[in-house]
């Protein structure tokens, strides 16, 4: 997830906000790792806190983190640890 969020206050609280459903890389760049039921409680945090004209969300799936996701990044530089485990459900 990467955001473009255009007013300072509303950039804090979707840092914020993300920042309870992943890593961050960067400041505005997060590794996510959710279920659709996870994934859905974020969107409608979100939706609650941005500017729907102004403002950007970038959400990509990348796959299971064991499986595709783990191979999608590269990086130059030092590299972040990334989450090595799938949603766990009870």
């Amino acid at each position: 997830m990467a955001y473009d969020i255009r007013d300072d206050r509303r950039l804090r609280q979707v840092h914020k906000t993300v920042k309870g459903f992943g890593w961050p890389m960067q400041y505005s760049v997060f590794i996510c790792d959710l279920d659709a039921v996870e994934r859905i409680r974020l969107e409608e945090a979100l939706a609650e806190v941005i500017h729907h004209v102004a403002d950007s969300v970038a959400i990509i799936d990348l796959g299971e983190p064991q499986e595709r996701g783990r191979r999608c990044f590269e990086f130059m530089g030092a590299a972040p640890k990334l989450p090595t485990t799938g949603p766990l459900i009870i």
